[in-house]
């Protein structure tokens, strides 16, 4: 694949493809290309992403749902944040119930998924062993984080999904994480005027258990919507 960049392509497309060809994180680099080689059982005959996965929505968007980073057998397979696996059949039908997607499933790029005045990316884009990335992983990110939200100029709403999306947000943005506690469902309004939003992360160890449950989830997205003025 050809990673340049070339004249008249969109920014957010050059953009991705410059994400794409990242390796600044040695142990990312080797986790998520390792996975991609051994695959799960259930998808041998398919070519994994194996790269760092960009950000997905509306260019106009005025609500981002901001996670911890790609799932090893879901967005690092399917190359698109949060599609394949447990945690994007809990999202993507939430939007879709909010009438902020297209549709309520997320199998793959080619699915013809659109959101409606939403962004979705996370705060590391490579697969981390063990789903935790270290702080110099973080902090090597924030560099993406700050060139997406660059090109989203009409957010208004942050959604945070879980206490290190919430955390990474916070440092984004040079703030004092003690001044804004994170609790699901916690409302913060920041210097920048945007408003973040917690919820518990949707993966799927806090539904399973019921931690977070559908009704839960589906009030945070509905406050999101109308303090983005999404209807």
């Amino acid at each position: 694949m050809d990673l340049r960049a070339t004249p008249g392509m969109s920014r957010f497309k050059a953009l991705y493809l410059e994400l794409s060809a990242c390796r600044r994180c040695p142990r990312l680099v080797a986790w998520r290309e390792e996975v991609g080689r051994k695959k799960r059982r259930a998808y041998q005959n398919e070519t994994y992403w194996a790269r760092p996965v960009p950000g997905f929505g509306d260019p106009r968007a005025r609500l981002l749902i901001f996670g911890l980073a790609p799932g090893a057998h879901g967005s690092n397979r399917t190359g698109r944040m949060f599609t394949g696996d447990a945690s994007g059949d809990f999202l993507y039908p939430a939007l879709w119930r909010a009438g902020l997607a297209s549709q309520p499933l997320a199998k793959d790029r080619d699915d013809g998924l659109e959101l409606y005045g939403v962004y979705v990316t996370a705060a590391v884009r490579c697969a981390p062993p063990g789903n935790r990335p270290t702080r110099e992983e973080f902090a090597a990110c924030s560099l993406w984080t700050e060139r997406e939200l660059a090109m989203l100029p009409q957010l208004r709403v942050y959604l945070a999904l879980g206490r290190l999306a919430h955390d990474a947000l916070l440092e984004h943005h040079g703030l004092i994480k003690a001044r804004f506690p994170f609790a699901h469902g916690a409302e913060h309004t920041l210097p920048n005027g945007r408003v973040l939003l917690d919820s518990y992360h949707v993966s799927r160890q806090n539904t399973q258990t019921g931690r977070l449950t559908e009704t839960m989830f589906d009030a945070v997205v509905e406050r999101a919507k109308a303090l983005a003025g999404l209807g």
